[in-house]
């Protein structure tokens, strides 16, 4: 599927001077706060999302309607270094991915899962990155 949708749970999230939040920012819609089924992990300074089975793991992140969908997308995998061209495994992995809106609004979207282990790696059992 194709989607114009990006979920985003950690340094890309409004309020980060991060020069790809703020490519991001200024390629792209804020939808409003948004949620997905998974858990969330501190790799060092940033977090990374995995997927998981359990319906109340819950990571909260921000959804984004994209407006240049492949060349954010494209900029956005050279920072995550995941795609053509890197190394695998990468440490992230492009993925859609379920979900939900604070109204409740359902749909996919783009997100950036983390692909490496995280048996060492402390959760973040609140699912919110900046609540750490």
């Amino acid at each position: 599927m194709i989607s114009d949708r990006l979920f985003v749970y950690g340094t890309l999230m409004r309020g980060f001077d991060h020069p790809m939040a703020k490519l991001l920012s200024g390629h792209a819609d804020f939808l409003g706060e948004a949620s997905c089924q998974g858990r969330l992990y501190l790799v060092q300074h940033y977090p990374g999302l995995v997927k998981s089975d359990d319906p109340a793991d819950i990571v909260h992140g921000e959804l984004y309607r994209l407006r240049a969908r492949d060349a954010v997308l494209r900029e956005l995998d050279i920072y995550e270094a995941c795609g053509e061209g890197f190394a695998e495994p990468t440490e992230y992995l492009r993925q859609m991915l379920a979900v939900t809106l604070a109204d409740g609004a359902a749909g996919e979207a783009w997100t950036y899962l983390y692909n490496w282990p995280v048996t060492q790696l402390q959760r973040i059992a609140s699912g919110r990155f900046l609540a750490r």
